[in-house]
């Protein structure tokens, strides 16, 4: 995207709040423009007695339901949750069309969302109703009794970051009226897995994990973690963590738990330990032995440990982590059975009558098997979770991101303008694997080299040459598309898996800037702890700065553990997280740390003042800079610290190169963290900000704001652009959306609503 470093026109700033109208709003409707690939899940459920039916929840995209076995898929909760991140499914066997859902994530990697508790719906997910769990973050199963549906069980995982009593195990007897806690640790613990025996459920096993995850490191493991037994259906509950055979000693971390529906004696259980792995009971958990310490069933345990009792011959097992295993010899030995979907498995239902019809959520969504693995259906909907949008010079223009756990892809922005839908050519992809989209046997999407995490950067001067970041060591990579060809031009490069921050000399981040100048379009910023630039394409690079972050040595340390330890990406902190190049003076440049300081420098880097503003909040990370088109002293920080247990929406707008800072959230949802805030380049004080409920606008420099809803659902909208006469964002869960035809919200004003009738100015 080359735009013109010319002035604009002057403008003074506005300072009246503008309201849309209801009826304009009307006009308009955002048009997700996909791709249709899928993006994670860790909830999925078929329905016994309706083999054709099946749920997913996407992570960042609501519930989605199949009524043809897994070949389309409808998102049913749109419009009637209140946040997006679906961590639980379950639906009653014996009433199909009572299903419940809990939000937010248990698989604590670095990008979790957190979800407002548990959702009931009693006619097949048409609509839904909430129950409850306002003050838990995340729920991670619920367990509806097989013959009463009355009876739910819920595993509370209560908040991330910080000790909150709303955790543990809770009992309801009214379908979801009410709610009892009938299995608690303390305020640091999660209940984490049950399992009901289907022979007498009465009988259930349940797993406490001490575990939190903050914004610059995580734990997963504890005094609090631990397997229990009720045998009067959850009412008391016997500890049975140090049973004959389970690990003596030493700290126990997440554990997943499944009783055998062929055999009550026969149970499963995945623990996280030192001497961890697979242990079985023949004796209803009186007494283990460790079956598989193998570590592909054990590896990353935060992340994974699920387990899975067939629910007719006890010597069927299936284990997930990136792999899906199926063992029939109790455990022994494991055959792959995840082969042809996405790999990264996180939930298995498996059908009571029919136990070669299998349900699955993994990294790409949801999918079903007919065939006991063999065969998947493919994961053709649009719920990618992508990190960043930007757009390139190509007339239409292309929308481009990077996809977690896929790959880059880019999109021209009308491809379905008129309608249509995607197809995605080839069988299922897994780990970072991602094949182009087409849409009738042509394709209309293409992968733009770098890999799953962070920025995309479109030559400015040649629309076909791409920076992209990526993991596994490269870092940085200069994709030719035109020739296909891919070249490393990494500034410092180095492989750290399993470093600490404060071993590393150049601390890069999962999701790294990576950001062309439109003063300049010679000039591509990347940051570490440092500023670099290159002015010839990444052959060589200057750093600009020394360190711009707080580096405290408290956010440096390992990661993970006590058991398991995690460095992969997302834990480094103490980066530069967002620059901000100014737009019309190329010596002006900004940058925020992801531990909350931000500098700008007004000589090209010679020197940089640190102009944090005062109420900048402890460790906040500072998501995005935008540098003004009409001012170069004036820019629009936004600020988030969901993983610190902080949810509030944070604007900072200076316009003294930073001197003096106005905080500027008014009308935006308590919870609505904010992820980027752009100014639009026609309109002075005409602000978007993408939040994680969805886009506001305000028309007076973010003084007042308002949900640009038009048709969205209640999404997690990570980063948003104006390219030309349209408003493209990305969302961490349902792909790209794009707002056509601005140009009459630009033109709106105060006076247009009194008004019987307004002819806009139609754009170029």
């Amino acid at each position: 995207m080359l735009c013109s470093a010319a002035p604009l026109p002057a403008q003074s700033r506005p300072t009246t709040a503008v309201t849309l109208d209801e009826a304009f709003l009307s006009g308009y409707r955002w048009r997700n423009v996909g791709p249709d690939r899928g993006g994670r899940s860790i909830a999925a459920t078929g329905v016994r007695g309706r083999p054709a039916e099946a749920y997913f929840g996407a992570v960042g995209g609501g519930l989605w339901k199949t009524t043809d076995s897994g070949e389309n898929w409808t998102p049913v909760t749109d419009g009637q949750i209140a946040s997006a991140s679906v961590g639980a499914v379950a639906v009653s066997e014996t009433n199909p069309n009572i299903v419940y859902i809990g939000m937010g994530e248990t698989c604590i990697r670095g990008n979790i969302m957190p979800g407002d508790g548990v959702y009931r719906s009693t006619d097949a997910g048409k609509t839904w109703t909430h129950v409850g769990f306002t003050e838990s973050h995340a729920i991670s199963k619920i367990r509806i009794h097989p013959t009463n549906p009355q009876i739910v069980y819920v595993a509370a995982f209560g908040k991330y970051s910080a000790p909150n009593p709303e955790r543990g195990v809770y009992k309801s007897t009214d379908g979801g009226q009410t709610w009892r806690k009938v299995l608690y640790r303390d305020d640091k613990t999660a209940a984490i897995d049950i399992s009901i025996d289907p022979n007498n459920p009465n009988i259930l096993y349940a797993a406490m994990w001490e575990a939190f995850r903050k914004e610059y490191t995580m734990s997963s493991g504890g005094p609090g973690s631990g397997l229990f037994k009720s045998t009067d259906g959850g009412e008391t509950w016997t500890e049975i963590t140090r049973g004959a055979g389970l690990p003596a000693t030493g700290v126990v971390g997440r554990i997943g738990v499944s009783v055998s529906g062929g055999n009550s004696n026969r149970v499963y259980a995945l623990v996280e330990h030192e001497n961890g792995g697979l242990f079985r009971s023949e004796d209803a958990g009186a007494s283990w032995s460790l079956i598989n310490d193998n570590r592909s069933i054990r590896q990353r345990a935060f992340y994974y440990t699920h387990v899975f009792a067939d629910p007719k011959n006890a010597d069927v097992v299936y284990l997930q982590n990136t792999a899906m295993f199926r063992s029939a010899d109790g455990g022994k030995t494991l055959t792959n059975v995840g082969g042809g979907t996405h790999g990264d498995h996180h939930d298995l239902w498996i059908d009571p009558d029919n136990p070669a019809h299998l349900v699955v959520a993994n990294d790409g969504g949801g999918a079903v098997s007919m065939a006991t693995g063999a065969g998947w259906t493919d994961q053709e909907f649009p719920t990618g979770q992508f990190y960043h949008v930007i757009t390139t010079g190509h007339i239409p223009f292309h929308v481009c991101g990077s996809q977690q756990d896929n790959s880059t892809l880019c999109t021209p922005f009308d491809w379905n303008a008129g309608g249509g839908g995607f197809r995605r050519g080839g069988g299922g992809g897994g780990g970072n694997a991602g094949n182009d989209i087409t849409a009738g046997g042509m394709a209309v999407s293409y992968q733009a080299g770098g890999g799953e995490p962070g920025y995309i950067a479109p030559d400015p001067l040649d629309p076909d040459i791409f920076f992209s970041g990526t993991n596994n060591g490269r870092y940085l990579d200069r994709f030719n598309r035109r020739l296909g060809i891919s070249r490393e031009v990494n500034p410092y490069p180095w492989f750290y898996s399993g470093e600490p921050a404060s071993a590393i000399r150049e601390r890069w981040q999962w999701t790294f800037p990576i950001i062309f100048s439109q003063a300049d379009p010679t000039r591509l910023y990347v940051s570490s702890q440092r500023l670099w630039e290159t002015r010839d394409a990444g052959r060589t690079w200057t750093a600009l700065s020394g360190d711009l972050t707080r580096h405290d040595p408290s956010t440096l340390g390992h990661s993970g553990g006590p058991i398991t330890g995690d460095m992969n990406g997302p834990e480094v902190y103490a980066t530069i997280f967002s620059v901000a190049p100014g737009k019309r003076n190329v010596d002006v440049i900004w940058t925020g740390s992801d531990d909350g300081l931000v500098h700008v420098t007004r000589d090209g880097g010679k020197s940089w003042t640190n102009v944090t503003p005062a109420e900048m909040p402890d460790f906040g990370r500072v998501s995005q800079i935008d540098g003004s088109s009409f001012s170069d002293g004036t820019a629009y920080v936004s600020v988030r610290r969901p993983l610190l247990d902080d949810f509030a929406p944070y604007i900072f707008r200076t316009t003294d190169f930073g001197r003096t800072w106005t905080r500027t959230v008014t009308g935006i949802r308590p919870d609505a963290y904010v992820h980027a805030v752009r100014e639009d380049p026609t309109r002075r004080g005409l602000l978007y900000a993408a939040t994680q409920h969805g886009v506001y606008i305000s028309y007076n420099d973010g003084g007042n704001w308002q949900l640009l809803k038009a048709g969205l659902p209640d999404l997690p909208v990570v980063d948003l652009i104006v390219e030309g006469n349209e408003l493209a964002i990305a969302t961490h869960g349902r792909g790209f959306w794009v707002l056509d035809d601005i140009a009459p919200l630009r033109q709106y004003s105060a006076d247009y609503s009194r008004s019987a009738g307004v002819l806009y100015a139609p754009a170029p």
